[in-house]
């Protein structure tokens, strides 16, 4: 049975190429279909490669490095299915078969591994010259280690430091830190740097501004607490804060259109469709997964829709598709205790509605000083497009259905 090419999958029409950031398997593992066994980075996404069949893995190239679409990572040997075997990069010396070593032509032949690479390279043993146990002849990495400690390659003990006076014992490792572990260096992601010059792009191209409001979260939160119970027993799962708002800002959309616009050039492009992005944090970067026609969605389905983006875009199984063609985003910095902030706007829309902590504080009801449960709103948007009646009007709008969560249904 022939080998079976592993490619880095299409990503997408502006995508060409990414990083390969972690091989999920050893070379020489037996892996199962649909098993993941890598990790790809991107400048938009960070996804996971699946096996197609169930084999023992062979990896072409090392984790870090750079790939295009399309390009062979790893072959998968179909006739090793279900062996049974551990990863051949741990196995032992003593574990190899003892048949007749492979000559060391058969070795120049076979498919050098990334770990043989690295271990020639810090050993200086030639693969050529070592006899291979693995399939046809190939050298292992199992092979180079046991080679490497045959020839007494192992790197040679460092000298024992000098004990210091004991009139001066040494300080303590915190208070005198090593000048060699002060400052660490990796290399920019190209998630973490596609984000960065979006960012940067947005501020420069953009005349961003930001109008604040306070909003009294008084009602929601008792609409919750009342039907919580009943709400997790019919959907399975809980009432949260973000479909409100979700909710409330197609109804703000629809009230002041030019929000629910962008600039093309010279052009106007007037939305009449509601795709909200929600923000999420994950270890690569912000993500803003799309939940589409929040407009015809109901509390429950925005719930789950938004759940269900969060977590695949944590597990990195987001695609590109669930990140765009979004009209407006929602973040809510809330969730890690910030008070107040300015968002950036996500382009090509024209504003984000940043949500944040909420806290009791006094506020003036009636002549009289209560304690109520506040949170502050932050939009921010582009000047360029929208003047800034409307941009106070949309927020006023979204603080008026979160107040009062029945002008949601009457529409008004």
């Amino acid at each position: 049975m022939s080998l079976l090419e592993v490619k880095v999958p299409p990503m997408g029409e502006s995508i060409s190429s990414g990083i390969l950031a972690k091989w999920h398997v050893g070379d020489g593992a037996v892996v199962k279909k649909d098993q993941p066994i890598f990790e790809l980075e991107t400048d938009k996404i960070t996804s996971e490669g699946l096996a197609e069949a169930d084999g023992t893995i062979s990896l072409k190239v090392a984790a870090g490095d750079e790939v295009a679409i399309g390009q062979v990572v790893a072959t998968i040997d179909p006739a090793a299915a279900g062996a049974g075997a551990e990863p051949r990069s741990a196995a032992p010396a003593a574990a190899a078969s003892p048949g007749p070593a492979a000559p060391a032509s058969a070795a120049k032949a076979a498919p050098v591994s990334p770990a043989v690479r690295r271990i020639a390279a810090e050993s200086g043993v030639d693969p050529a010259q070592v006899s291979g146990t693995g399939k046809g002849g190939r050298v292992t990495k199992g092979d180079m280690l046991a080679a490497a400690g045959g020839e007494g390659r192992r790197p040679e003990p460092k000298p024992e430091k000098p004990e210091p006076p004991k009139s001066a014992p040494a300080a303590p490792a915190a208070s005198s830190p090593s000048a060699t572990n002060r400052q660490t260096r990796r290399k920019l992601s190209p998630l973490r740097a596609k984000i960065a010059q979006r960012l940067v792009a947005a501020q420069h191209e953009a005349a961003m501004l930001t109008t604040f409001n306070e909003v009294d979260m008084s009602a929601v939160m008792a609409l919750r607490s009342r039907y919580q119970d009943d709400f997790v027993k019919k959907n399975g799962l809980k009432l949260g804060f973000m479909s409100f708002f979700a909710k409330a800002a197609v109804h703000a959309l629809r009230e002041v259109p030019n929000v629910n616009a962008q600039l093309d050039g010279d052009s106007i492009v007037q939305n009449h469709y509601y795709d909200i992005g929600i923000a999420v944090s994950t270890e690569k970067g912000l993500m803003v997964p799309v939940i589409r026609n929040c407009d015809t969605l109901g509390m429950a389905e925005i719930e789950r829709a938004i759940a269900d983006a969060a977590k695949r875009a944590r597990e990195a199984r987001i695609t590109l598709a669930d990140l765009e063609g979004g009209v407006f985003t929602i973040t809510n910095g809330g969730i890690f205790g910030s008070m107040l902030s300015t968002p950036i706007i996500n382009p090509p829309q024209s504003a984000i509605l940043g949500l944040h902590a909420i806290n009791e504080r006094p506020v003036a009801l009636n002549g009289q000083v209560v304690i109520r449960p506040m949170m502050y709103l932050a939009l921010s948007y582009d000047h360029r497009l929208i003047d800034g009646r409307e941009a106070v009007t949309f927020l006023v709008k979204v603080k008026q259905a979160i107040e009062d969560p029945s002008r949601l249904l009457l529409a008004i």
